[in-house]
């Protein structure tokens, strides 16, 4: 059974005697093509293991499983963590733990492999969450291939000066090279979502070895926490208004210069400065 086919995925269901939960977030895919464009922007390989959160039905889970690749499956539903044992062939290819995500410990997965990669159809209300404990992991992970709500996609994307750019923009850029790959129609989906997704790849790296990665994101996150005011003002919170200002004036920025106007290398002098 193909469960990405609408019609089969509706009698799995049934078969099951389950719905989607919205307290999941569950909207599972039902486009063969997209799955396949899904794991071709993974670059998954037999010589690959993935992680992949929440498969639900396993319908992206059953196209990991053609590379060749190992895959680890993290489902926090009990229905559809049993139900992904059909696809366990014996052979070790497949393992299934019934857990959630967020609380799961990811360290022991991480010493399997030398080639790991995430891929997954994130449930948007735990995004951020999800994606401040996966983005840190490299180099244990090469990569992240994630479905996630368009705009989100965006701000992760986002370079400076634009109106997507946010402190999730740095955050990101601060561990990986992160691109949007396609978007995805909530046609695709089933039940359909109320929004359009996209599918963003980051291929993950260390951070500068000498930066306080925790306390640089407290600086970022506290420089956009009121938009629209002036760094000098936002980040009085932290520093006295005069060591910002000589903190600005050494990096050549005006007294008026605002967060959305900085890229992170910009950022990393200006905390340099003030620390």
């Amino acid at each position: 059974m193909s469960v990405f086919r609408p019609s089969e995925l509706r009698q799995f269901l049934d078969s099951l005697g389950v719905r989607a939960r919205k307290s999941l977030s569950q909207n599972f895919l039902i486009d063969g093509n997209i799955l396949r464009k899904i794991v071709s922007a993974a670059g998954v390989t037999s010589d690959d293991l993935v992680i992949e959160i929440g498969p639900g039905p396993g319908a992206l889970t059953e196209f990991l499983l053609q590379t060749g690749a190992r895959v680890v499956a993290i489902e926090k539903d009990r229905v559809f963590a049993n139900a992904l044992q059909r696809l366990d062939h014996g052979n070790g290819q497949l393992r299934i733990f019934e857990a959630d995500a967020l609380d799961f410990d990811l360290s022991p997965i991480l010493g399997l492999s030398s080639s790991i990669k995430v891929v997954a159809n994130l449930p948007y209300q735990l995004t951020s969450p999800l994606l401040g404990k996966l983005v840190p992991l490299g180099p244990s992970v090469k990569s992240l291939t994630l479905m996630v709500q368009k705009e989100v996609a965006e701000r992760i994307t986002a370079r400076a000066g634009t109106e997507d750019y946010s402190s999730l923009s740095i955050f990101v850029e601060l561990y990986a090279e992160a691109q949007l790959m396609f978007t995805v129609e909530p046609t695709c989906f089933y039940p359909r979502p109320k929004v359009r997704s996209a599918v963003v790849h980051l291929d993950l790296h260390r951070p500068p070895a000498d930066l306080d990665a925790a306390s640089f994101i407290r600086f970022i996150r506290t420089a956009f926490g009121k938009r629209r005011k002036t760094l000098r003002s936002s980040l009085r919170s932290l520093f006295p208004r005069e060591a910002i200002s000589a903190a600005l004036q050494a990096q050549r920025l005006g007294e008026d210069a605002r967060p959305e106007t900085l890229s992170l290398d910009q950022f990393i002098h200006l905390f340099r400065s003030l620390i």
